[in-house]
């Protein structure tokens, strides 16, 4: 019955943890540059443990684990802004930025300027350039960013927006929502901007929540099973009391 009990858990857990990151990608729907993220399973065999009620007698115990979270790179739907400082790629580039931690990646172009008119994430942190940081006055006018990521405004040429592609993008390892970190990106590639657009989520709300329905389902299901397991053991215990009385 501990066996039962043992594995049922391990089920709960990961569950959980899908349920986390099921939450997570709803929470995101509406966030720019959003990918969705998935958990992969797999069955996890204990080395040791047996079960040796049954005619055979080397009957292996299986639990579930979750053993790692995969990203959907997709591309979501890109969507006319009019905000100049708004840029969204087309292809599987990356935006690259210039963080504490050194050059991080996102698909978020939702840019702004700071106190110091340089081209900042909605974090705060410089979209970095060819050049460096992408700089404005305050008296600059007729901020323009070509397909090719070329920077202009009423003051001239600003720079080429560097855009990072990889060989293996699951290689990625995730930071905050949008941002990711990673080794080697490739600089020539054949991504594409599209200015005054944003890149939306890939996030499918209704499958998310078809998602959220099925995982709480199962855990409920799972937690029924429990409880039924620990009637069970309260009732053998009971019951061998009773009779060693």
């Amino acid at each position: 019955m501990e066996n039962a009990q043992l594995i049922g858990l391990s089920r709960q857990i990961a569950l959980q943890r899908q349920m986390d990151v099921v939450a997570n990608n709803m929470a995101n729907m509406n966030t720019a540059g959003y990918k969705n993220m998935d958990i992969l399973f797999e069955e996890y065999v204990m080395p040791v443990a047996r079960h040796k009620d049954f005619e055979m007698m080397d009957q292996p115990l299986s639990y579930t684990q979750d053993w790692a979270t995969i990203h959907d790179f997709a591309s979501g739907s890109i969507t006319q802004t009019g905000n100049p400082l708004d840029v969204a790629i087309q292809g599987d580039g990356f935006f690259v930025i210039d963080t504490p931690g050194g050059e991080r990646y996102t698909r978020n172009g939702s840019f702004q300027l700071n106190e110091l008119g340089q081209l900042v994430t909605s974090e705060g942190y410089n979209v970095l350039a060819d050049g460096g940081f992408v700089t404005f006055g305050p008296e600059e006018t007729g901020i323009a960013i070509t397909e090719d990521g070329r920077v202009t405004s009423s003051a001239g040429d600003k720079g080429i927006l560097r855009i990072a592609e990889f060989d293996d993008p699951q290689s990625l390892r995730r930071e905050g929502d949008t941002m990711f970190s990673g080794e080697n990106p490739i600089f020539d590639n054949p991504s594409r901007l599209v200015h005054m657009a944003i890149e939306r989520s890939n996030v499918s709300g209704v499958s998310e929540m078809t998602e959220m329905i099925r995982v709480t389902k199962a855990y409920e299901s799972i937690a029924s099973l429990q409880q039924r397991q620990d009637e069970l053991r309260r009732s053998a215990i009971q019951k061998l009391g009773d009779t060693r009385a």
